[in-house]
């Protein structure tokens, strides 16, 4: 059975792709919804399907955020409005799209070529693709990282370099920062949940190790295998061991 994950910002699409997926795919099965890209990158975590359907623009991180955290572990297609830019760039045969509103007989398509690749041994992305994701990625409208983050300490409003930071983990439905202050290890709390968290860090300077946990990439030290097949994280400034997760134990090999 093939595990689905779908995402769009707009509920009445992102039914309709759900019903059109019933009808063209009945054997594959649709795991996780989603209504914005932190959610849909939290539900691939927490299934990792075999394919994902992302709208492209929804709020936080976009479908092509997403695909690049996918990073090639799944099949994925971009669904997308007529008339976007981006689609010249789809035509050029490096990504399966949709248009919405859906066309049957191209979902037919789409699924068809899904099922052959699937059936091929898994591949990481390919460069092409790769390049094209970060051109879209680059072309998308989004606020500048910050600078600063403000979290709470008691009662106090604390305000905290980014550049300060060593990593965030999950705490229900905060976020705690452990950061470096006058060179002593502290921490604080974001009322902003981890998943959301992600859309206002620069990728290049912060790396998801776990689910609960995203570190600055400048920080690690080293990552160690263990004999059952888990991976530690030493990090630079603070003794804190991290666990990383299955899904990102391929970001740390030699070269």
């Amino acid at each position: 059975m093939t595990r689905l994950l779908i995402a769009d910002d707009e509920p009445a699409p992102l039914a309709q792709l759900a019903e059109a997926l019933a009808a063209t795919w009945p054997e594959a099965r649709i795991v996780a919804q989603a209504r914005h890209g932190a959610d849909a990158w939290d539900q691939w975590l927490a299934h990792e399907p075999e394919v994902c359907f992302l709208d492209i623009r929804m709020p936080g991180l976009t479908g092509i955020d997403v695909a690049q955290r996918i990073a090639g572990r799944s099949e994925v297609v971009f669904v997308t409005a007529y008339g976007d830019h981006a689609l010249q760039a789809f035509e050029a045969g490096a990504v399966d799209y949709l248009v919405k509103p859906l066309d049957a007989a191209r979902l037919a398509q789409t699924v068809a070529r899904l099922r052959q690749r699937l059936q091929r041994p898994a591949a990481p992305a390919g460069q092409a693709l790769q390049q094209l994701l970060a051109q879209l990625a680059h072309q998308q409208p989004r606020p500048a990282w910050p600078d600063t983050l403000q979290a709470g300490v008691g009662k106090e409003v604390r305000l905290i370099r980014v550049e300060d930071v060593v990593y965030f983990e999950a705490d229900s439905r905060y976020t705690r920062v452990v950061y470096l202050e006058d060179g002593r290890q502290r921490d604080a709390l974001l009322r902003t949940p981890l998943k959301d968290l992600l859309a206002q860090l620069d990728p290049a300077r912060f790396q998801q190790v776990h689910r609960a946990t995203v570190v600055a990439s400048a920080r690690i030290a080293s990552a160690l295998r263990d004999d059952e097949g888990g991976m530690q994280q030493r990090l630079r400034g603070v003794p804190d061991v991290l666990a990383v997760s299955r899904p990102f134990q391929g970001l740390f090999k030699p070269q």
